[in-house]
């Protein structure tokens, strides 16, 4: 034992046991009737990833878990796997052929995907590669990824069930329209944020008849689409106004006067312009009185040639050249502060523009039912508990989930057009986006698997694929099963499904967790997860949101390659409190180090502090618990070999009392997902009452013993099992924590 280094360096221990463990496959896990089955499927990151702090905090969450389950002799799994990030690696395949002066158009989609296949091929396992340096034990063999084979045939599977229950439709309705991806997104993809904008005031003449009524809007450019103006029914101040005709401003066209419950009396003046085409309440009132709704943008928010001599404008350029014109005619009447809350891409933050268009649904209601039944029964549960509220109310609202995406990497709907089936189809007309009539019977419509080779209906063998993917999320709800197998019926999915906690970060409690609720009742029928952890964001030690453009990112990979691994860990974890955003600098990792170095310098000073006789006699004990009375004495042979019995002293007894105290908190605090509280009473144990107390009432019990009477010398045989089986179940504590120094 004297050959153990003085200090502990985390680089030369971490790959070597890293790759210890993965030669001996410690992380594979299979079906074991015999065992008690312990499953968590990993969120699985986008391969445009690469390692962050809110990656380093929820892996570390899951390894703590899977780790103590493994110990605790659990069948333990742990799926790995990635995310195709449809929109994300796009975009970034996109401005890599724009460093060459290619465009994805010049190339075509075929070949463009052999791009993105090639990018992902080389960069796309980044991310894993960088969750190993962070300790992760996975069970690697198993990863999966969104777009490999058995989980595209889960995708369509899936759809097609939808769709032949009648809860896939297509339909025209206001979507939320990235400009620059050129792409829908779903509500939970386009992040409101507060803009200081304007309110403007705007005159529109009364026809034949006298003066103006005055509208205010946030969006002066879409008024080029206005079909109607709408007051309340109950405003006095526009009665008047019944049977009346207003004129759009420049333009001149004629608009409706409509009275809706759904105008608001207190914004503006009373009378808002209605814009079915680019306003979701526009839409739907557009629905309620019979009115046409007219698409004034191009998909690329360039004005279109509705907008007449504001045709190929940038819809921000349109709204600053019409308010001049406006202000020339005299017609506006003022421009007001005003915050409100607007749509932006989650990927590329750009401007959401709402957007009549035509694209696949979900019917989410008939879903969400079971899965709020679920959580209100307590089947499945968050932690913390306030989640709860918080999962529920989305769901009691929740809307029609827009899946398709107008984008070539991802999932291709498995929908199929008979172009002379369509010739006959009348075209779809606008509604509350459902399709009109009964959606398995629409004419040139084919949902299938494959490519059909001719029309079921006419026979016809001029047949083309539907353009779009689908939304990413479309295969990410279907992750706790389909990464088992599904939907074929394996061994594996049998076994380790439902699984046994799911942990992530709120902002994808919407986007995920609540979508793989409903996904795991209607297609396996059953949850897809006991437990929910929400943990919180990390931000810096300021309060604010770690991100690139702040330029207040702490990079994992940095933290651990100059203070390792357990450090990182440990850190973290001893500083984030339930469900609690984590406040992060970069001297809260010396937190960590420091227990490291305790951790190793404790170590080495029992390790070679134990005769050779001993080491064999205290590494023999077993059991969870630390050694009773009894047992030690059992385990001295020179105990053995007297007739009389000898009682532990007072500091024997205290030390394994106080260890078998902190092995049940640390055991409850994990059953209960509180790992700060596991790692303080972990730390307070071994360094302040092992280390502070105990090593040093055992140094003169080690060392000063030249003169050694019977009694001194069992006593010391006692103290050096004692510290051994102290020291050995304080790493096996630790272990799922700081996995490389305890290993």
């Amino acid at each position: 034992m004297d050959d153990i280094p003085t200090r502990y360096d985390p680089k030369k221990c971490e790959e070597k046991w890293y790759k210890f463990w993965e030669e001996k496959s410690f992380f594979h896990a299979e079906s074991n009737p015999s065992k008690k089955p312990y499953s968590i499927v990993i969120p699985p990151p986008n391969i445009t990833g690469i390692l962050h702090m809110g990656h380093a905090l929820n892996n570390t969450i899951q390894d703590i878990l899977i780790r103590w389950k493994r110990m605790e002799g659990c069948s333990t799994l742990w799926m790995p796997g990635t995310d195709h990030a449809g929109i994300a690696t796009q975009n970034v395949v996109e401005r890599k052929l724009a460093g060459e002066g290619i465009k994805r158009q010049d190339i075509g989609r075929e070949k463009f995907l052999k791009e993105v296949w090639a990018w992902r091929e080389e960069y796309g396992s980044t991310i894993i590669m960088q969750l190993k340096k962070l300790g992760c034990s996975c069970d690697w063999a198993r990863t999966r990824f969104t777009m490999d084979e058995g989980l595209s045939n889960a995708v369509s599977e899936a759809f097609i069930r939808l769709y032949n229950k009648g809860l896939v439709y297509r339909g025209d309705y206001i979507i939320n329209w990235c400009p620059r991806c050129q792409t829908a997104l779903s509500d939970e993809e386009s992040v409101h944020k507060e803009l200081n904008g304007f309110l403007y005031y705007i005159k529109y003449p009364v026809k034949n008849g006298k003066g103006n009524v005055v509208v205010a809007t946030t969006r002066p450019e879409t008024m080029l689409g206005d079909v109607a103006v709408a007051v309340h029914p109950e405003d006095s101040r526009y009665k008047d106004l019944a049977d009346k005709r207003v004129l759009l401003p420049i333009i001149n066209r004629e608009l409706k006067v409509i009275y809706d419950n759904a105008v608001d009396q207190k914004f503006g003046t009373g009378i808002v312009k209605v814009t079915p085409a680019h306003d979701r309440n526009d839409f739907e009132m557009a629905l309620r009185h019979s009115l046409s709704p007219l698409i004034v943008m191009n998909p690329d928010a360039t004005m279109n040639r509705e907008s007449g001599e504001y045709e190929g404008m940038d819809r921000f350029e349109c709204r600053e050249v019409l308010l001049e014109d406006l202000k020339e005619r005299k017609l506006l009447v003022k421009i007001e502060p005003h915050v409100h809350a607007v749509g932006h891409c989650y990927r590329c933050h750009t401007v959401v523009e709402p957007y009549l268009s035509r694209q696949w649904f979900v019917r989410m209601k008939p879903l969400a039912e079971p899965a709020i039944d679920v959580v209100k029964k307590g089947l499945i549960k968050f932690y913390p508990e306030r989640w709860t509220k918080v999962y529920l109310d989305w769901m009691e609202n929740i809307r029609d989930w827009c899946i398709s995406r107008q984008i070539w990497w991802g999932h291709r709907i498995p929908v199929y057009y008979c172009r002379e089936c369509l010739k006959e189809a009348s075209k779809c007309t606008v509604n509350s986006g459902q399709l009109t009539g009964d959606t398995k019977d629409d004419k040139g419509i084919i949902v299938s698997r494959t490519r059909p080779e001719k029309c079921p209906t006419c026979g016809s063998m001029d047949i083309y694929q539907d353009e779009d993917v689908l939304d990413t999320w479309f295969s990410s709800w279907l992750w706790p099963f389909s990464t088992f197998g599904w939907p074929e019926s394996t061994e594996e999915l049998k076994y380790f499904y439902p699984t046994s906690v799911l942990v992530t970060a709120p902002e994808i409690i919407f986007f995920w967790v609540a979508r793989m609720i409903m996904a795991g009742l209607e297609f396996k029928g059953d949850i897809p997860f006991r437990d929910v952890y929400i943990h919180g964001t990390v931000r810096d030690d300021t309060g604010t949101k770690m991100s690139k453009s702040l330029g207040n990112i702490i990079d994992p990979l940095e933290i651990i390659d100059e203070f390792g691994t357990d450090a990182l860990r440990f850190s973290i974890i001893s500083i984030t409190a339930v469900g609690q955003d984590v406040f992060l600098s970069k001297d809260k990792f010396e937190l960590g180090r420091n227990f490291a170095n305790k951790i190793w310098n404790a170590s080495r000073f029992v390790l070679t502090n134990l005769s050779q006789q001993n080491i064999g006699i205290a590494s023999s004990a077993s059991g969870g618990l630390a050694m009773t009375e009894p047992e030690v004495i059992a385990r001295t042979p020179t105990l053995r070999r007297r007739t009389w019995q000898s009682n532990l002293s007072l500091p024997d007894k205290w030390i394994l009392s106080r260890l078998n105290q902190t092995i049940e908190s640390v055991t409850d605090a994990l059953g209960e997902y509180r790992f700060n509280e596991a790692t303080s009473r972990i730390y307070e144990f071994f360094w302040h009452e092992f280390c502070d107390w105990y090593l040093e009432l055992a140094k003169p019990v080690l060392v000063n013993s030249e003169q050694l009477t019977v009694n001194s010398e069992q006593q010391k045989e006692i103290t050096q099992i004692i510290l051994y089986d102290v020291l050995d179940k304080s790493l096996r504590l630790l272990h799922p924590f700081m996995p490389f120094i305890t290993e």
